[in-house]
């Protein structure tokens, strides 16, 4: 972009990626009256910390990665980007949203079904419809954790696959709250 200049800071040696940060004349000069925030949000030579980790190509385009925040640092030090995993699993037919998280230092990943079709695909079975509702959404956790682990790499391969009844909440923004879970 015109007028910005972009770095990478802190590039992992082996992946080139580290934390996007910005300089311009389009960028803030700080946070009014409150210097002690400005200071966290920028370098010490003057760059905006994004928040976002990517690297630059050879091509110089920037690629982006995730949220330094959402990064997961598995258990032999290796970086997990939750959003390269729940793009995958996004993408499944019943699907309609995912979170991957950690708990108990395993990758886990909470998954929202589209209920309603899945009922609509299974009405004909009429009286057993909950209980073949039921085995489908299992066999179809299973069917997902497998899908997701065949496509990434060693490091971020899915512990378990776990339903999320309610639809995950989100800010004003409509982005998931990931504190929460």
């Amino acid at each position: 972009m015109e007028g910005v200049s972009i770095r990478i800071d802190n590039p992992d040696p082996h992946t080139g990626i580290g934390e996007v940060v910005v300089k311009g004349d389009n960028v803030m000069k700080g946070y009014y009256k409150e210097p002690e925030l400005t200071r966290e949000v920028f370098t010490e030579d003057g760059w905006l910390k994004t928040g976002d980790l990517g690297y630059m190509d050879s091509k110089n385009y920037l690629h982006l990665r995730g949220r330094l925040k959402n990064m997961i640092l598995g258990s032999s030090g290796e970086n997990i980007y939750p959003e390269d995993i729940e793009s995958i699993i996004n993408n499944i037919k019943y699907v309609l949203e995912s979170l991957v998280i950690q708990q108990k230092g395993r990758l886990v990943a909470l998954v929202h079904l589209n209920m309603e079709e899945m009922e609509e695909r299974l009405n004909h079975l009429k009286s057993e419809a909950a209980q073949q509702i039921n085995e489908k959404i299992d066999h179809l956790l299973e069917e997902i954790k497998i899908y997701v682990n065949e496509r990434v790499n060693k490091s971020s391969r899915l512990q378990a696959v776990i339903l999320q009844t309610a639809p995950f909440e989100r800010t004003p923004t409509l982005k998931i709250k990931r504190y929460l879970y």
